[in-house]
């Protein structure tokens, strides 16, 4: 009963919140489409398949940071740049990644980028708190046994990686971090990362 008491007020509070939140920025969303539009024609949002719960694939939205033409630059990048593709291969991340455009890297840094995943909170596949959304590969390197408790519970905007260093973690760190707010997470520790994520985004600390 716990549990289930505990997973309705967590849903009642994300779609409540989400759903207020989302009227209060809209001017905000609104001009960093526009900024993104201006500066380099083509998709204001960018859809990138993430694992859920129960292990079930969904679209995680986020505003388009990066160039068109992404995953060719990023193809003959990383050829020509043995030191990148050991980065890639090890954090799934570039500390200077050439495809993120001038607007991408502003909102990369202040997070605004992931403002939209606030639509995937209202469809059911995210959480305002939860473990960060992840692709099939790094579950499979990465997770071990750990995976089965991620598939647990919804991923979320924000979580305890946001707010314990972010890009500046090791990925073993992440999947620790992922698993002890699994096995530990409450409504009150939400609210607390909920609190540490604004100080966070306004610092732009590990961010990259």
């Amino acid at each position: 009963m716990g549990n289930f008491v505990g997973n309705l007020v967590k849903t009642a509070f994300d779609y409540t919140l989400t759903a207020v939140g989302t009227i209060c920025i809209s001017p905000l969303l609104a001009y960093v489409a526009y900024r993104i539009k201006k500066e380099d024609p083509g998709p204001i949002f960018f859809a990138h398949t993430r694992i859920g719960k129960d292990g079930k694939p969904f679209p995680c939205y986020k505003f388009r940071s990066m160039v068109v033409n992404s995953q060719e630059m990023l193809q003959k990048y990383l050829a020509e740049n043995p030191a990148a593709r050991e980065e890639w291969e090890r954090d799934f991340k570039l500390k200077d990644d050439p495809r993120v455009t001038p607007i991408g890297k502003v909102l990369r840094r202040t997070s605004l980028d992931e403002l939209p995943q606030i639509f995937n909170v209202l469809r059911g596949e995210m959480s305002l708190v939860g473990p960060r959304p992840v692709i099939q590969e790094e579950l499979d390197k990465y997770y071990g046994e750990t995976a089965k408790l991620y598939c647990t519970v919804k991923p979320g905007i924000t979580g305890l990686w946001q707010v314990s260093g972010r890009s500046d973690t090791t990925y073993d760190e992440r999947v620790a971090m992922d698993r002890e707010y699994i096995q530990g997470r409450s409504f009150f520790g939400d609210v607390i990362i909920l609190c540490k994520t604004i100080k966070v985004v306004l610092s732009g600390g590990g961010a990259y």
